[in-house]
């Protein structure tokens, strides 16, 4: 235990790793489709789960504004809030590639940014509760704000990561751009 820089006398409490970052390595996309700052996170968990959020440096989150709405209508037809998986093979499920579109985010000031999958696997879901509370994408980014969740197939969870950054590598070219 730490000491309590306010009172030398009381232990501070410890801190406690987030979940994510206990369980999940975190992997970057720079300028998804050459967009300057539309940059995307993949967290992957150990069982090859990986998750689709926005990073602190994509506009939504860095200029204050307001998400108007959140429509997963991709086509005609094509909606990701159609995809129903079930059983163990996962059936149902949509194939995505690394472009392929999980939702559009349509902003109060007129700006619309298309949220990527970033890696190839099935669309296990699109998160419901962002349509209903688009600000949670703001508020929680890196927790509730999550955006989908894909499961890439067992011969290509390896390859995945290809064309993706390390959060260390992720950083370095932040500090480049700034």
């Amino acid at each position: 235990h730490r000491k309590n820089p306010e009172d030398p006398h009381k232990t501070a409490e410890p801190v406690v790793p987030l979940f994510v970052d206990r369980y999940f390595i975190h992997w970057y996309k720079a300028d998804v489709k050459g967009k300057s700052c539309e940059d995307h996170c993949i967290p992957q968990h150990s069982n090859r789960i990986c998750v689709t959020t926005l990073t602190e440096s994509h506009p939504v989150l860095q200029s204050g504004k307001t998400i108007k709405s959140i429509p997963c209508q991709i086509s005609t037809n094509c909606s990701r809030l159609q995809n129903k998986v079930s059983g163990k093979c996962k059936r149902g499920a949509q194939f995505l590639t690394e472009l392929a579109p999980l939702c559009k985010m349509y902003c109060s000031d007129g700006e619309a940014y298309t949220v990527s999958s970033c890696v190839r696997g099935c669309s296990m879901e699109v998160i419901e509760h962002i349509l209903h509370k688009p600000s949670i994408l703001q508020e929680k980014p890196s927790t509730e704000g999550y955006i989908a969740v894909e499961l890439p197939k067992f011969e290509e969870s390896k390859n995945i990561t290809e064309g993706l950054l390390t959060q260390k590598r992720y950083e370095e070219v932040m500090v480049k751009m700034h």
